[in-house]
């Protein structure tokens, strides 16, 4: 049986359709990535799965004791009480629990039965959801998603945006709900963590229905395509790759079909034709609503094929140059950046960008990718080294918060006034970018941030830049928008200099990458070359951790030793009584320290062992494992001190 049935389901908003008699089913273990256009309703249906939405027609069966688990990418939709390692359910049940014990140590024996189903209920549920293990399962699941160096005290709201999505995702992960509904669940997340996430889906036990327009995830994590398209759903079998060689073969024989509609129309309408210059008046009539017929299906099926069509075609190409591709635009010599505090973020910094290069800054998040974008484009001030432009370069930049002059403006105004184009022209432009007939009427202030980073892309291009700055240019594009601009980019004869956390983006512009190690930033060749080197640097790092950790245990004991020694020499002389009973309890101690010492070292050991072994691979159990350790040490460290001390 299902988890969840969606029958015959249709929704509009404000006249517009979104979803029209749709229907799918999703079973336990099912991994799927719901894929469409910004806009089409794919959160509406997320939503009406949760209850929050009521559909128009059809219905949403949660067959049996199914519970839906959902990650929002509104901000201000985001559970963010507490504290990081609280959960209210399991607080609310462990309350509870407490209440029943009271209220059993003094009920009679018919109270006693009926306490004791509610006690079993509330166990059971408080194990099903993981409450015993919930807080090393959290820290785990928090180190995971790039969270591990955090206090755990602080409320939850005292967090970044980003920080409070991953925290979020956090809890619902360990929630351990029968399907995750994931909302663009890769927002705010770096490369490592990202490897985390679909290691993690990809050994879920429960269904994962997901919304992303990160393909390259998509690919590693699904094996069921649905696409919401013309209000209706598709679904594909595999991932991202087996679904757009499907979608090809779909498109080819649409395409042989609408040609075949046409022709047959072309000779429909010439037989009609015929019978009215007959004056067959009667054979006229039938012929016309035979044409009428395949007319309306003509323009249906050239619907799905202009729907599965590329909308968008960007034009990159700069203003034509004489002189060597090789031309050197930029240099950065000896580059670096420390802030007051005196943190390191970058230092001796070196490479040059060509007229025809195409390089990606990449690197985990605050590393510093986007302060050297800014430090080049001369909006940082406060920096060691040197930046050489050629005085002839022509620089475009986007940044990931594109701003507008004047927010009154139409899209249509908007364009035409950064450039010399006619009104004809500057629309059949607007079009190719998505904006189409009375769209460009819109003004720049009602527009969503997709349609805005659209807009600023194509005023941007008409000034025709030999040097392109992007800074996250895939952000708040649909997959479809993403794979035009690739396209474009691929075919760009300028120069490009990027940051982005899109790999899929990055591989398909064939870029070099200047990647962020530390505080050290070296030129490769290929994105996987600097993948497997900061997985090595990584690992390296946590170790260094790791011995310092180690080292700073050691030397807190040291202390401790010599300030108890130190006590004892100053202490005043008190008689000793010896009984056996005390004797007794001293040797019981002694015994225990020598236990706790040698588990601690053996763990210690454990742990280094795991940390050495970190890397894409390593599966969420060596991490659960991992903060169970971390637990078990934190619990006998702390009884090793008392020991130690009384």
């Amino acid at each position: 049986m299902p988890l969840i049935s969606v029958n015959k389901v249709s929704k509009s908003y404000h006249s517009r359709l979104l979803l029209d008699h749709v229907s799918f089913s999703i079973e336990r273990g099912d991994k799927i990535a719901l894929i469409g256009n910004n806009g089409t309703g794919k959160s509406t249906l997320f939503k009406m799965i949760r209850g929050d939405v009521k559909p128009d027609e059809g219905e949403i069966l949660h067959h049996g004791t199914a519970i839906a688990g959902y990650l929002t990418q509104n901000m201000e939709e985001l559970d963010i009480g507490g504290n990081i390692l609280s959960s209210e359910e399991l607080s609310n049940i462990e309350d509870k629990m407490r209440e029943a014990e009271f209220k059993l140590a003094t009920a009679d024996a018919a109270e006693s039965q009926a306490l004791l189903r509610t006690y079993e209920q509330l166990t059971s549920r408080f194990e099903s959801l993981g409450g015993y293990d919930y807080e090393p399962r959290m820290k785990a699941a928090l180190a995971g998603l790039g969270l591990s160096d955090i206090d755990y005290t602080r409320p939850v709201s005292s967090f970044s945006g980003g920080e409070k999505m991953r925290i979020c995702l956090a809890r619902l992960i360990v929630s351990r709900p029968d399907i995750l509904l994931l909302d663009e669940p890769t927002n705010h997340l770096d490369t490592d963590a990202l490897e985390w996430l679909e290691g993690f889906i990809r050994s879920y036990g429960g269904a994962v229905l997901l919304i992303s327009h990160d393909r390259y995830f998509i690919d590693r994590t699904v094996s069921k395509v649905f696409e919401l398209e013309n209000s209706t759903i598709t679904a594909y079998r595999g991932n991202y790759s087996d679904y757009k060689e499907q979608k090809r073969h779909f498109l080819e024989d649409q395409a042989r079909l609408v040609a075949n509609l046409e022709k047959e129309l072309v000779r429909q309408e010439g037989v009609t034709q015929t019978m009215l210059s007959h004056r067959n008046i009667s054979g006229y009539h039938a012929r016309e609503k035979v044409v009428g017929k395949l007319s309306d299906r003509l323009a249906q099926e050239r619907s799905k094929l202009k729907s599965g069509a590329m909308h968008m075609s960007f034009k990159l190409m700069p203003e034509v140059r004489s002189g060597d591709p090789d031309k050197k635009l930029l240099e950065a010599r000896h580059l670096g950046k420390t802030f007051p505090d005196g943190k390191v973020l970058f230092e001796d910094v070196n490479f040059e960008i060509k007229a025809s290069d195409k390089m990606f800054l990449v690197g985990p998040n605050g590393c510093g990718k986007t302060t050297m974008l800014s430090l080049l484009l001369g909006k940082v001030g406060d920096f060691d080294g040197d930046v050489l432009i050629s005085g002839s370069s022509r620089i475009g930049y986007m940044g990931q918060f594109v701003p507008f002059e004047d927010e009154t403006k139409t899209i249509l105004s908007e364009l035409m006034d950064r450039s010399e184009l006619s009104e004809t022209a500057a629309r059949s432009l607007l079009a190719r970018f998505g904006f189409r007939d009375i769209d460009v009427y819109k003004q720049i202030s009602v527009l969503s941030g997709g349609e805005r980073s659209r807009l600023f892309l194509c005023c941007l291009l008409e000034e025709k830049p030999e040097l392109l700055f992007l800074d996250e240019p895939t952000n708040h594009l649909d997959i479809e928008s993403r794979e035009v601009l690739e396209d474009a980019l691929a075919e760009y004869n300028g120069a490009i200099l990027a940051v982005s956390h899109d790999r899929y983006f990055i591989e398909k512009c064939q870029s070099r990458i200047l990647g962020f190690f530390g505080s050290h930033v070296e030129l490769l060749d290929k994105y996987e070359h600097y993948r497997k080197k900061y997985r090595t640097f990584s690992e390296d790092e946590d170790a260094k951790r790791a011995a310092i950790a180690s080292e700073k245990r050691q030397a807190d004991k040291e202390r401790r030793e010599a300030e108890k020694a130190a006590s004892a020499d100053t202490a005043s002389a008190k008689p000793v009584i010896n009984r056996a009973k005390e004797r007794k309890e001293i040797a019981k101690r002694k015994e225990r320290i020598r236990y706790l010492e040698k588990t601690i070292a053996e763990l210690e050991e454990e742990q280094k062992t795991l940390e050495s072994s970190f890397g894409k691979d390593t599966s969420p159990e060596d991490y659960e494992k991992y903060s169970k350790n971390s637990e078990q040490l934190e619990a006998m460290y702390a009884e090793y001190m008392e020991l130690e001390n009384t």
